[in-house]
């Protein structure tokens, strides 16, 4: 994987970058559809490619792993074969879900012992195994596991995990390292910076994941609860010190307000189930603000879904026919809806490259801020 700058901004810390893999290249700041079994909900690849323009997207290797299982992945010749996905693919380690089984997990040394939500079976997921099995899923972008520490943490345990999750990554980088990609295309591993909102432990954990220098890094245990300015404020300090010249990958951000701010602090690289779970509740990100479809007042706007959209449900539906189609518990529905705000989403990032590159990024963020969160 290469990473090279194209811009930079002048009154903020936002740069246009490159990642090129072997699947492709990804044009930054970027925002990644999530398909966390293998499939972003509601919504075909080739729609993904064409309608939404998805760069990369992402599958989670808890679920994957569950269903439909690594012998079935293996067979097809990973998970782009097996999904019809030919684009850059990231996979999420699974530390997530695991960490969000409360109830049916236990965390060790040697790693974490949990049962299946599915059947109830009982697994164990270690820094080695989970890099065996991203190997087989056969991910572009895999992630190293950790443990996400909930909102709120108290200090100790907030510094105890990073120490662990730290011991995991010299583990993971170790077997990564020992280890061949199984389809005959590369992949990178990128450490995540944990340290909960604690800034002398974030400060702590974004040295030590640089000192892996590995070809990226991420950024994790925000947007777990913690109010937005406590997510900004730990994102500037873990992006101060992680390398210039490597991707910053913020996990699990967020609203299109959230992505411009951390755009403008300097990361490259977002996902967030919000655009498709909220929109299969009938919540629709616009140019000019929220939308909740199920409201009265769209009951008879026989308007555009988004009329100076270029995508075809956006102008071919009109606010009305989706607000019944909602209400109804119509699938085309949350499809519609789903495309609409990941459409959204990716015409976002887009335009903040291109302000970038333009040089008048700061401005237009600002302004944007003010309209994307107000409630039309």
């Amino acid at each position: 994987m290469k990473f090279t700058l194209a811009a930079q901004d002048k009154f903020s810390k936002a740069r246009a970058g490159e990642i090129t893999t072997d699947h492709g290249t990804i044009q930054t700041p970027i925002f990644m559809p999530v398909g966390t079994a293998g499939t972003v909900k509601a919504v075909h690849q080739r729609e993904l490619a064409d309608d939404i323009k998805a760069q990369i997207i992402l599958g989670n290797t808890y679920h994957l792993y569950l269903r439909p299982g690594l012998n079935t992945i293996e067979q097809a010749g990973g998970l782009h074969k097996f999904n019809g996905w030919d684009k850059p693919i990231l996979t999420d380690s699974g530390g997530y879900q695991v960490y969000s089984l409360t109830d049916v997990r236990k965390i060790k040394e040697e790693g974490v012992t949990f049962r299946s939500h599915v059947d109830g079976s009982k697994h164990l997921f270690t820094p080695e195994n989970v890099m065996d099995i991203q190997r087989v899923i056969g991910a572009d972008i895999i992630m190293a596991f950790d443990e996400c520490t909930p909102y709120p943490c108290d200090y100790r345990y907030a510094k105890n995990s990073i120490e662990m999750t730290h011991r995991w990554l010299k583990r993971c980088c170790d077997r990564f390292d020992s280890t061949e990609p199984k389809y005959g295309y590369s992949q990178t591993l990128f450490p995540i910076v944990q340290g909960s909102v604690y800034k002398d432990l974030r400060v702590r954990s974004a040295e030590v994941i640089a000192s892996f220098e590995r070809e990226g890094n991420a950024i994790g245990g925000l947007s777990v609860g913690e109010p937005a300015e406590e997510m900004y404020a730990m994102t500037e300090i873990v992006c101060d010190i992680l390398p210039q010249q490597k991707p910053r990958y913020l996990m699990g951000v967020g609203t299109p307000v959230n992505i411009l701010e951390n755009i403008a602090l300097g990361v490259d690289m977002f996902d967030c189930v919000m655009p498709t779970r909220n929109a299969r509740n009938g919540m629709l990100f616009t140019k000019n603000g929220i939308i909740n479809i199920k409201n009265e007042k769209w009951k008879n706007d026989f308007s555009p879904i988004e009329a100076d959209s270029d995508l075809f449900a956006d102008t071919a539906y009109s606010k009305a026919y989706l607000r019944h189609l909602i209400h109804s518990g119509e699938m085309l529905g949350a499809q519609i809806a789903s495309l609409h705000n990941l459409h959204f989403y990716l015409w976002l990032v887009g335009q903040a490259r291109e302000r970038i590159i333009a040089g008048d990024f700061y401005d237009w963020k600002n302004k944007m801020v003010k309209t994307l969160g107000q409630r039309l």
